[in-house]
């Protein structure tokens, strides 16, 4: 799988939407300007979602000149993925078996698979997430060194950096590995435990600030605030935080995140979710919780990047979760104690995450990162299920009749497995926006309509506005757009051209004047484009893109 993954991220073109509209373009304001600072435009995503991920593209951008290599970042980031989870795994006793199946499950997870050739972010994120995770757990069994509070502190900060929904993850898990710290120090018996621990813990607090705390500071001194503008902290962060907007979003979420092909299923629990929220006084089309301007439920069990579920994974998640928390030698029996701990701390995490974040058509990609610190208990649970010993099962109970369930329960996993390995194969054979097979192949299709098939009628509309604006020997450009626009097309088609933009949301950094530039490139709504072309300046558009020059 890794290896197919490798294939299709080397030869597909960077082709996220959300890549064409503020991830890449980033990168391109960065090294036109030759800073990290910020900059005037009509995309406020641009300037204020975390840039760790694109610091990365960045240095690859740097290195060879274009972006051959960006998916290379989410491929080496799904590697690292599997690479946490069986040494989670090893941590709680798991053997090779276990190790593989955890690594067997996490890598068959359709998101994860289409992600690993993508130039979104959620991967990195996961993995930074991880991180934090494994050398948590490490605080379980011995105390901390000042090598481990530094990478806690790193691997912390580099969440933050990357996605701040990370930290939904990494809070609960500092939160355990600074209980552990205290239980292995004896803080009743030795008072100065507390503030060996409370040094460590700020010590991490201060690593991590040196990591996020630069870009935390910018967005503060545009912003007066660390989060960034009302309309981004408004949009995505929950609004209402009673048990029963909640317990709604809950509810949502997590039929978004196991929905799977069978269309009435998903109807009919659609529909009884609609029906609890209103039973309980809540509007499960609220604004408050759900994001601006989409409607549930959606669709999501198809492959796609943005949206694809992960039911399989997640369904075996849950299970294995309750289980570590029940009845945790079940799934750990060498580290029951302490797998009951890290199942407590994930849950923990889910339930932040169903308390801040907004129900939202493609946040099972935000989910991720839960994802990947579950998954190790699968692979600790169905280790359990094939494992077979004489003197009883694998909690410890007497042999008997409870083999025949046993039995059963190895056929079920052996099927489970299987089922993951084949919605595997068929996210990377046919995910979308890049696959292997059928219309849009990476063998078959042109690079350059590779990066539109989200919008393959917007392929010449880019390349004309490149002709245009050549014929009229401007070098300045200034951009009119929106939001949602894609602009990075638009540094691609003119490479060597100067351009800025004539709009900004940032307050403290004014846009262009239009007179200032060479021509004009409009992108999406026309009366954006009206509203900032000077008098006398000729306009024409083709589809999408249109392009305003000054008299001859």
């Amino acid at each position: 799988m890794l290896g197919v993954e490798l294939v299709v991220a080397l030869l597909a073109e960077p082709n996220n939407v959300d890549s064409q509209t503020y991830h890449l373009p980033k990168v391109e304001h960065w090294v036109a300007q030759g800073d990290l600072q910020l900059w005037a435009t009509a995309i406020h995503r641009q300037v204020t979602i975390p840039p760790g991920a694109e610091y990365l593209l960045l240095h690859l951008r740097l290195l060879t000149g274009g972006d051959a290599l960006y998916n290379l970042v989410q491929w080496l980031a799904g590697v690292g993925c599997l690479l946490i989870v069986t040494r989670i795994v090893a941590q709680f006793g798991g053997g090779r078996r276990a190790q593989l199946i955890a690594a067997f499950v996490a890598g068959t997870t359709p998101m994860v698979v289409l992600q690993a050739t993508s130039t979104q972010t959620d991967l990195v994120a996961a993995a930074w997430t991880g991180c934090v995770a494994t050398l948590a757990l490490d605080g379980l069994r011995r105390q901390a060194s000042i090598g481990t509070v530094l990478a806690l502190g790193a691997a912390t900060g580099l969440t933050a950096l990357t996605k701040t929904s990370g930290l939904l993850g990494a809070g609960p898990l500092l939160v355990l590995w600074g209980l552990a710290q205290l239980r292995l120090a004896g803080w009743l018996r030795r008072p100065g435990a507390v503030l060996r621990t409370g040094a460590a813990s700020l010590a991490i607090l201060a690593v991590a600030g040196v990591v996020v705390g630069p870009f935390l500071a910018r967005i503060t001194d545009e912003f007066g605030h660390p989060l960034g503008p009302p309309r981004l902290r408004e949009s995505i962060p929950m609004q209402r935080h009673d048990p029963a907007a909640v317990f709604v979003n809950r509810l949502r979420v997590g039929h978004t995140a196991l929905d799977t092909p069978l269309a009435p299923l998903r109807a009919g629990t659609a529909a009884a979710i609609v029906a609890v929220a209103e039973a309980i006084g809540v509007d499960p089309q609220d604004p408050e919780i759900t994001f601006h301007r989409t409607e549930f439920p959606v669709p999501a069990w198809y492959p796609d990047e943005d949206r694809v579920a992960f039911p399989l994974a997640g369904g075996l998640a849950l299970v294995a979760g309750v289980l570590a928390l029940a009845r945790p030698r079940l799934v750990a029996p060498a580290a029951p104690g302490a797998v009951r701990a890290y199942a407590a701390a994930v849950g923990a995490a889910l339930l932040l995450y169903f308390a801040m974040i907004k129900w939202q058509p493609w946040g099972n990609r935000l989910l991720l990162f839960c994802v990947i610190l579950a998954v190790p208990l699968v692979g600790l649970w169905l280790d359990a299920l094939f494992r077979r010993r004489a003197d009883g099962g694998p909690d410890g109970s007497r042999p008997g009749d409870s083999g025949g369930r046993r039995s059963v329960a190895t056929v079920a996993a052996v099927a489970v497995l299987a089922t993951a390995a084949l919605s595997g194969v068929l996210a990377v054979s046919y995910g979308f926006p890049r696959r292997l097979v059928g219309a849009g192949s990476v063998f078959t299709t042109d690079p350059w309509d590779t990066r539109f098939l989200r919008r393959p009628h917007w392929a010449a509309d880019f390349r004309w506005a490149a002709e245009e604006v050549r014929r009229a020997d401007a070098h300045r450009i200034g951009l009119v757009q929106q939001n949602v626009t894609w602009e990075y097309p638009l540094w691609l088609v003119l490479p060597e051209h100067d351009i800025v933009s004539l709009q900004s949301v940032l307050p403290n950094r004014p846009p262009a004047d239009p007179a200032s530039v060479d021509a004009i490139v409009c992108l999406g709504e026309r009366d954006d484009c009206t509203e900032l072309v000077p008098d006398g300046w000729a306009v024409r558009y083709q589809g999408y893109v249109g392009v305003a020059t000054p008299p001859s």
